[in-house]
């Protein structure tokens, strides 16, 4: 090394400085006194013979370093074959992992062609036919030496996660083995090795700014996320999961789904007492057995959890801080946001749609229902109105409205991209061979008559049940029975109301609606006006009872099938009740039974995500967004205005830690929390 240093200081004082001190440079960055010496008399004898020996002894030095780390990673994943032998083998990610051995071959022998290759010809000007094959012999000797099989026959037997950790783990070693033995400078390495991992995002980013996108093109990195988590059996916690579980079927593409984490405070106000966690990690063990079980996947997904706080007041969870930030920027290309507006009603920080390629907001509940049945209701609702088309147009690049019972919005589009999971239409499977093998024709393979089964707050239906079951005694002079299954905090003035007005109802605990004591029933009513969809409907059709629910833009998907009963008022209620009493539902179709599968609802979405060129904002539409996005970071910036809008004391910045976030015991109420509600709980 000391040569080296010699020999360059007597060519500088040889040589003019005008003539590429980068070159001599370049020498000393390999670190090669004899390259050094090569280039310097390629340069000084006037021609590029020099200069294609030493970059020839460069690619040689390369081969030497690569041949050695290849054989040190040989040896490692030969050992780490040996002791994965008992996982199962996967068949689709041993395809994957071929083909991902050869991209990785061809991108490193490109990409070091580039980088280095460019560099020495803008220096020297001289041909580089040398570099050229030696860089594609680079290539297969990085081919040949990896022992590809022993690495795809790893993954295959112990799934994404270990997949995903042993690539980081060759990646760190080869790239260190590059440092030690080409002895190149780490600014430089580091600069290869950032081009190679960004190319797949600056492709997408390409497509973006031509405003063309697909969620079905391989290697998407999709964030999923939501407002509400298991235990919690609602639709905003168990649609997203099943939603998660399915679009990760498709191993080439990379799904992370956000849910928020309660503390343990909270976490007694929402979850069943007996399911209540001590860390995020307890509850996602809880998320994946669950998943496991209700769908039979393994749930190839990752789990990311973000404080959050249950507002009673609002019955639902709200964020704490910039959601954004727990996804890391490399994982940032498509954002679901499930009820976006939700999500956005108090956010400060990034916006979705600058962060991510490709935003596409869910919308679950139609909140401006729930705030028009509250005290100054239509103020309320006229407010929330206007700031639910504001939040979303700043965060998103379309908005899937499940059914039109959602307020109209920007960039619409209305699908119903839920489904059912496997258990639902194993009952009903099973209730039609039950009715096929049954002796008597007229025999009934569900002993029970009529349930409803929901959220216990008035918004979801109870009001409109219990004022038809009201109108139906009135009008027929006798009550009709329902077993009712649901718990929350209008319980209590639920079940009075009921016992004044004299009605047949059964309250029971809520229950998950796959639960064997439901499964005999023959009739679900649904009366709801609030709903955009009720996944409950759905999950009733596919176990093949009669539904009967409201002429409603929400059951607009479910009009279609042969069990569901539509009525329009009350006397066509009762009318529908008494055929389906009376009567036996018709065995499913096979189509109907895919149209209800989430198989099918993954399908529907990503056919409705598709974004073509002209449909992200432009012009004067993404100038209007941008002032929106302006105005609402600037308004939820201020915390005396956070506490009057509800969003709740300190909660505007994140925590350090997930679980270091403790609610506020401060009691004060924001404009638009329900304060007849906030009483009841505090009661």
């Amino acid at each position: 090394m000391r040569e080296g240093k010699e020999n360059r200081g007597g060519l500088r004082a040889g040589w003019p400085r005008r003539r590429s001190e980068s070159l001599d440079a370049k020498a000393a960055s390999l670190g090669a006194g004899e390259i050094g010496d090569n280039l310097r008399r390629g340069r000084g004898e006037g021609d590029g013979a020099g200069l294609v020996d030493s970059s020839r002894i460069a690619v040689r030095r390369c081969h030497e370093a690569i041949q050695l780390t290849a054989s040190n990673c040989q040896n490692n994943l030969r050992s780490l074959g040996s002791n994965l032998m008992s996982h199962p083998a996967l068949e689709s990610a041993q395809r994957q992992l071929e083909a991902a051995s050869s991209r990785l071959s061809a991108s490193w022998g490109e990409a070091l062609q580039q980088n280095v290759g460019q560099k020495l010809r803008r220096n020297a000007g001289v041909r580089n036919a040398g570099f050229q094959t030696g860089f594609q012999q680079l290539g297969d000797v990085l081919q040949q030496s990896f022992p590809w099989e022993r690495v795809q026959q790893a993954a295959s037997r112990t799934g994404d996660r270990l997949r995903e950790r042993a690539a980081q783990q060759d990646f760190a070693a080869l790239r260190s083995g590059l440092r030690r033995n080409l002895r190149m400078e780490a600014g430089a390495e580091e600069a290869v090795l950032r081009e190679i991992e960004a190319q797949p995002q600056q492709q997408v980013r390409q497509r973006k700014r031509s405003g063309a996108s697909s969620l079905r093109e391989p290697g998407r990195r999709v964030a999923i996320v939501t407002t509400a988590s298991l235990p919690w059996l609602t639709g905003t916690a168990v649609n997203p999961l099943l939603r998660a579980a399915y679009l990760a079927r498709d191993s080439t593409r990379k799904v992370t789904l956000v849910v928020p984490w309660l503390s343990k405070s909270d976490q007694a106000k929402v979850f069943p007492r007996d399911k209540l966690f001590e860390s995020p990690e307890d509850q996602e063990t809880y998320i994946r057995n669950w998943t496991k079980k209700r769908t039979g996947l393994d749930g190839n997904f990752k789990i990311t959890f973000y404080p959050g706080r249950y507002a009673q007041e609002k019955g639902s969870v709200l964020p704490v801080g910039d959601v954004t930030s727990y996804v890391p920027d490399k994982e940032a290309d498509v954002a679901i946001l499930e009820e976006p507006e939700h999500l956005n009603w108090y956010h400060h920080g990034q916006r979705w749609n600058r962060k991510f390629n490709h935003v596409v907001g869910i919308m679950h509940t139609n909140y401006i229902d729930y705030a028009r049945r509250e005290e100054n209701g239509e103020v309320k609702a006229r407010i929330l109105h206007r700031v639910n088309q504001w939040v979303t147009r700043i965060h998103c690049d379309q908005v899937v409205k499940l059914s039109d019972a959602v307020q109209p919005l920007l960039r619409e589009k209305t699908m119903f991209v839920h489904g059912v999971s496997p258990a639902f239409i194993k009952v009903g499977k099973n209730k039609a061979q039950q009715a096929l093998a049954a002796t008597d024709p007229g025999a009934s393979v569900f002993p029970k008559g009529m349930y409803f089964l929901g959220k216990m707050v008035w918004g979801k239906g109870y009001t409109e049940l219990l004022d038809l079951l009201a109108s139906h005694s009135q009008r027929r002079g006798k009550n009709l029975h329902v077993d009712v299954f649901g718990s929350g905090i209008d319980v209590q003035a639920v079940m009075e109301h009921a016992e004044q007005n004299h009605l047949d109802v059964m309250f029971h605990q809520g229950r998950d609606h796959a639960d064997p004591v439901l499964q005999d029933y023959k009739v679900f009513v649904n009366p709801s006006l609030s709903d955009v969809v009720a996944t409950t409907t759905a999950e009733a059709l596919a176990m093949g009872k009669f539904v009967v629910c409201a002429d409603h833009p929400a059951n607009k998907f479910f009009s279609r099938f042969p069990n569901c009963l539509i009525y329009r008022n009350p006397e066509e209620f009762s009318q529908q009740v008494e055929k389906a009493l009376s009567q036996n539902p018709v065995p499913l179709s096979e189509e109907d039974q895919r149209n209800l599968t989430w198989e099918a609802a993954t399908e529907r979405l990503l056919d409705v995500t598709e974004m073509g060129q002209g449909d992200q904002a432009r012009g004067v539409e993404a100038l209007v967004d941008n002032v929106c996005w302006a105005a609402h970071n600037s308004l939820t910036s201020v915390e005396p205005l956070r506490i009057v809008a509800g969003a709740g004391a300190n909660t505007r910045d994140n925590p350090q830690r997930v679980e270091d976030f403790v609610p506020s015991d401060s009691a004060a109420l924001g404009f638009f929390d329900n304060k007849k509600r906030a009483k009841q709980t505090q009661q």
